[in-house]
């Protein structure tokens, strides 16, 4: 039996014309015809971005008329530039290099962040990030979570690598996501390139367009929210502020609320770790950087030998330090507030917890740590979404729902997780949230772990 393989044509749209010669036949190949491109190469190209649409985020105009940044040089357009070598005192004084972002459009920036300002933009909006690779070549931004198309997405050696590029893409979930350099990762994430992505509802910051007395960030009724879905009975009925929707389109009306709470407080806790000596001696963007073997990924050969043996030495809760060695415990300061300039405009945010009897406080977490850690809480917690997808929202809502972490249960995270958590208590508290850095070289299941260092995160509700 003969098998003719039925004639193709790929059709013509922004083509690249493919052609050479067999190695094998010595033939030449016909030309593909307009082959659909969505990734670039070489990696140090700077390419304009594909499909370019008009941006939309009210962001940085909004920042910048309530004096937090400049006037945006490119308009509705965020600018991160990387790489910049920033020294930061640790605790005990000792100055230790990160590499950090900046943002040319905020002053607030110009020495480098860590982590990074954080980027927030309402659901739905076309965002545009302007980004120039700076040090050692090559560079990426990952949107991590977010779905773009691969020259967007910022994956090395699958996208685009910097150069300098306009990222765009359109968030489609409400929720918290964080943005790191995705070249050479294994450096450039443990020191310091990364930050915070939140997606707040489609009204916030148009509201505040439309009427300057809303707070930037809030919605049009005045309040901030975050995606959930909780159901009206206990133990989730202490939120009485949450809206429903349609179980199927998750809509209810066009409500740009729906399946939403308000919250009155907000916290970030971005927990990480630090190797001092990884920094002593990789000041160099390239340090991590493998000699290619005959089959790449497979015998490479890496410039220094130690690089597998992570062993932190200093810890961090969102930039703050915890003053203490490895093997000891200590609170990080209270009443740390983040500055609006480094929070795209949002006022109030905090690390350490303040707070009201009968607020509700949303605590929004990321594990930037390369060890697991540990999480337990003073008090019942609400964990309405994991890794950017709030829990039970539709389409996700057949398979998973909103959960309780009961008071003095661990909760465990590795590295690059998320969760968003709710808290509303009804008498005072004034604890701490316990953080155990693992030390997962080696753990062996069953056998008790080891505990590196452990972080206090201040809870005062009064």
């Amino acid at each position: 039996m003969s098998f003719t393989a039925p004639a193709f044509r790929i059709p013509r749209r922004n083509a690249f014309i493919f052609g050479g010669t067999d190695p094998t036949t010595g033939r030449d190949w016909p030309p593909l015809q307009a082959m659909w491109v969505k990734m670039w190469d070489p990696p140090t190209a700077s390419p304009a971005t594909p499909e370019l649409l008009n941006p939309t985020n009210p962001v940085p105009e909004l920042m910048a008329a309530a004096g937090f940044q400049n006037t945006p040089t490119i308009p509705h357009t965020v600018q991160r530039d990387l790489l910049h070598n920033t020294v930061i005192p640790m605790w005990d004084g000792k100055p230790v290099m990160f590499f950090t972002f900046r943002d040319t459009d905020n002053p607030a920036t110009i020495n480098g962040n860590y982590p990074a300002a954080t980027i927030r933009m309402p659901r739905g909006v076309v965002y545009h990030g302007r980004t120039q690779g700076h040090g050692p070549p090559p560079h990426t931004i990952h949107w991590h979570g977010i779905e773009p198309t691969p020259i967007n997405d910022g994956v090395g050696h699958c996208s685009m690598e910097l150069g300098a590029y306009t990222y765009q893409w359109q968030p489609n979930f409400t929720g918290t996501y964080f943005c790191h350099c995705h070249r050479n990762t294994v450096q450039h994430f443990e020191f310091g390139l990364f930050g915070l992505l939140i997606i707040d509802p489609p009204d916030a910051y148009f509201a505040t367009e439309n009427d300057p007395s809303i707070p930037i960030g809030a919605g049009e009724d005045g309040a901030r929210r975050v995606a959930c879905n909780l159901p009206r009975i206990a133990p989730f009925s202490q939120f009485p502020e949450f809206e429903g929707g349609d179980p199927v389109i998750g809509v209810a009306n066009g409500d740009p609320h729906a399946f939403t709470v308000a919250y009155d407080v907000e916290a970030f806790w971005v927990l990480d770790d630090v190797d001092s000596v990884w920094r002593d001696v990789a000041m160099d963007a390239k340090s991590f950087y493998p000699k290619a073997g005959n089959i790449p990924g497979v015998n490479d050969t890496f410039y220094h030998g130690f690089f597998h043996d992570f062993n932190p030495d200093y810890w961090f809760v969102t930039g703050v330090p915890v003053p203490a060695p490895k093997g000891g415990t200590a609170p990080i300061a209270a009443n740390v507030v983040i500055p609006p300039a480094l929070n795209s405009g949002v006022s109030g945010t905090q690390v350490s917890i303040n707070a009201r009897i009968g607020d509700t406080i949303l605590i929004r977490c990321l594990c930037a740590a390369y060890n697991c850690v540990s999480i337990t809480f003073p008090v019942d917690v609400v964990i309405i979404a994991f890794d950017g997808r709030a829990l039970g929202v539709p389409p996700f809502g057949l398979y998973n729902a909103a959960f309780v972490v009961k008071k003095g249960i661990p909760f465990h995270l590795s590295t690059a997780r998320r969760f968003d958590a709710l808290i509303r208590s009804t008498k005072p508290i004034n604890s701490f949230a316990k953080v155990e850095f693992i030390n997962t070289r080696g753990q062996v299941p069953g056998f008790p772990e080891d505990v590196v260092m452990t972080a206090q995160i201040p809870i005062v509700i009064s």
